[in-house]
């Protein structure tokens, strides 16, 4: 696993700047990368094994519901993988998450080493997320 810092210090992040984190794994047979843009109240996550933007959803948690609202704004609707992963991330992190999961694989245990990888790398990496 790789990590590489794509910039922003702790100055720039206290005074709500924009912090970019690239960081990627080998999950099961296959090679994922991953950008995290950590903006003032969001963040930005994109998932994938090749530069593509085939799906975009975001997910915010709501006073009225325990579960996070989510949206599809970009693919193929019926492909709920980045909506979930939004979901997810939203609930934990109690912040608008943007996601744009890339891959072939939704297979559900597939997307939970996505998602721990993605934890992993917030524990390790608080500040750029």
């Amino acid at each position: 696993m790789e990590a590489a810092d794509g910039g922003g210090s702790a100055a720039a992040a206290a005074a709500g700047g924009i912090a970019l984190h690239d960081f990627s794994g080998r999950l099961g047979e296959q090679q994922v990368h991953f950008h995290a843009m950590r903006l003032r109240d969001s963040l930005f996550l994109w998932v994938g094994a090749a530069p593509a933007l085939a799906s975009l959803a975001v997910a915010m948690c709501s006073p009225r519901d325990s579960v996070p609202v989510a949206a599809s704004l970009l693919g193929d609707p019926s492909d709920t993988a980045s909506a979930c992963l939004a979901q997810r991330l939203a609930s934990k992190t109690k912040k608008q998450i943007f996601v744009s999961y890339n891959l072939q694989n939704t297979d559900s245990n597939f997307t939970l080493l996505i998602e721990n990888r993605i934890k992993e790398e917030m524990m390790a990496f608080p500040e750029k997320f």
